[in-house]
């Protein structure tokens, strides 16, 4: 088998959503995670990011990011193991960011 990165990004021009939106999105995130869990296929459950953060250029360059002027941000990981891109991307359509307009990002990840 073979390690998965799954970038999740949101949409920034979603609403904010009320506290028990929140909490029942939360369980959609978990259950879904559960479940590959269950599956023996997740290796790390990854953690969701804070906005805030810097950007490191050449040159020793640093600016404030990411840049709120952009529709999506990156909003968090999750590491699952599988035998190929397609059975890991079976695995990311149950994603609860899909339903709020966020999209993931499926990557291999290689050994070194």
């Amino acid at each position: 088998m073979k390690d998965f990165l799954f970038v999740f990004r949101a949409n920034t021009e979603m609403p904010k959503p009320s506290p028990e939106q929140m909490q029942d999105t939360m369980k959609l995130w978990m259950d879904w995670i559960s479940g590959i869990a269950a599956q023996n296929k997740l290796v790390d459950r990854g953690n969701r990011l804070e906005s805030a953060g810097k950007v490191l250029r050449p040159g020793n360059v640093i600016t404030d990011g990411p840049y709120t002027e952009i529709k999506e941000t990156l909003a968090g990981y999750s590491i699952v193991k599988a035998d190929s891109l397609e059975e890991a991307t079976e695995l990311a359509k149950g994603c609860p960011g899909l339903l709020f307009g966020g999209n993931v990002e499926i990557r291999e990840i290689g050994k070194m």
